[in-house]
């Protein structure tokens, strides 16, 4: 079936012209459509069974390293739920050269770098057979959520842009004697899902979009398309420690200290081109921010959907993905020793930055958010990977993320706010060996 974009959605001729006297780089860009009656992909046909949907090269997807690329389906027959789906955002590295982008310097590199095979779903991956989250399982051996119940759509990552990039490389920095070629087409993915989606999938009742590390960047950076294909009744985000902080390119690293990485990241994946997430998102939404600042987004969303609820969780003591925010941009965090000393540095400028994250959400009705201070799984990154366990924040009666989930799906509710104060770091039950590995796994690869 096919639907049309609310054309009160798009912007008005006076509101794009505004926004092109504002921003030379949106010159010509033009508002995001679907396009869902075109080459998209084939058809679902089974239920309760993951099934790989490969994208026609004719849509622009691809992985990074040029193969299809494939999402997975699981429909559902519970017949109260068969309407509700649930969007699963993978995470990972990320990369902007040639050894990280085939995840030759350490796990923060990109992932998937060989593309994602049809059999990703029962091959063992990243996805470990959709446990890697509650949100991509029937049933669950660490956890129930009530989306287990719903149709489900599990989106690889394997373009190390999270789900964000539009641009080919050619990276040599390494062994300019044999570069590779890198597509970094995380946007063009969320695209041709979106399309796809708009195409097969029944208007939802509700949907959550959701996704953790690199893909709760994601889920942020794609919702907008996957809502204006679908059109659904209700609909929430949850994006689980990827934040899109607030930085203007011009600030300073004392105002932003990711501003070096930002920065970056727009020239390398294509976010600020013509036909770049960025610059294509505000030009489809004038109101909801700018280009300057990548994570106006955050906040953009709330305003262009109103009716719409929208959740950020993040830990305070986050050491992986301030590792990648920061590591390679501070020659002082770099040259830091391994452990304690390094991550006290890289603490002191992430905290900042999710205090103003926090404090730019406050506002807005429909935003939610849940920051606890740590847990001893995975150096404290992510609350929805494997288990809730050790995402409580006790001093709210929280018993762990789980809550603020059931929060967010409630419209009857107001959505929940709460911030740590007490600097716990929790133990994270049943997982209490892995995390011991992890931890230990992560020490030797310097981070």
């Amino acid at each position: 079936m096919t639907r049309s974009a609310s054309t009160a959605l798009l912007p008005t001729t006076l509101g794009l012209a505004a926004l092109m006297a504002a921003s030379g780089a949106m010159a010509a860009a033009t508002p995001w459509t679907p396009n869902t009656t075109g080459n998209v992909g084939p058809a679902p046909t089974a239920f309760m069974k993951w099934e790989s949907i490969e994208m026609p090269a004719s849509t622009g997807a691809s992985c990074g390293n040029g193969t299809p690329y494939r999402f997975f389906v699981n429909r559902s027959t519970n017949a109260a739920n068969k309407n509700k789906t649930v969007v699963m955002f993978e995470g990972g590295g990320a990369c902007w050269g040639q050894n990280s982008c085939q995840m030759k310097d350490g796990v923060l590199g990109a992932t998937n770098y060989n593309g994602v095979a049809a059999n990703y779903m029962s091959g063992g991956g990243l996805a470990l057979f959709g446990w890697i989250t509650p949100f991509t399982a029937r049933v669950h051996p660490l956890q129930k959520v009530q989306t287990q119940s719903w149709n489900i759509i599990y989106v690889p990552y394997c373009t190390g842009d999270v789900h964000t990039g539009n641009k080919i490389n050619l990276y040599g920095d390494a062994d300019p004697a044999k570069p590779i070629t890198y597509h970094h087409k995380g946007f063009k993915n969320g695209e041709a899902l979106a399309n796809w989606m708009g195409r097969y999938m029944a208007r939802p009742d509700h949907l959550l979009v959701t996704g953790f590390s690199a893909g709760g960047a994601g889920s942020t950076g794609i919702y907008g398309l996957l809502r204006l294909a679908v059109q659904p009744k209700k609909s929430a985000l949850l994006a689980d420690s990827g934040p899109l902080f607030q930085v203007n390119r011009t600030d300073s690293p004392e105002q932003s200290p990711s501003v070096h990485l930002h920065n970056k990241i727009r020239e390398t994946w294509g976010l600020d081109g013509d036909d770049g997430l960025a610059s294509k998102m505000i030009a489809t939404y004038p109101n909801a921010g700018t280009v300057d600042n990548l994570g106006s987004l955050t906040t953009g969303l709330a305003k262009v959907f109103p009716q719409d609820r929208f959740g950020y969780a993040v830990f305070q003591a986050d050491a992986i993905y301030s590792s990648f925010s920061y590591t390679k941009f501070y020659p002082e965090i770099e040259a830091a020793p391994v452990g304690a000393k390094r991550d006290a540095l890289l603490n002191a400028k992430w905290t900042k930055e999710v205090a103003t994250w926090v404090d730019a959400m406050k506002p807005h009705a429909n935003i939610g958010y849940y920051v606890p201070y740590g847990r001893d799984f995975l150096k404290a990154h992510t609350l929805t990977t494997a288990t809730f366990s050790g995402t409580a924040i006790k001093e709210a009666g929280l018993k762990d993320v789980g809550a603020f989930t059931d929060n967010l799906l409630d419209s009857a509710k107001p959505l929940m706010r709460a911030y740590e104060t007490q600097r716990t770091v929790q133990n994270s039950n049943g997982i209490a060996l892995f995390s011991t590995i992890s931890n230990a796994f992560y020490a030797l690869l310097g981070l």
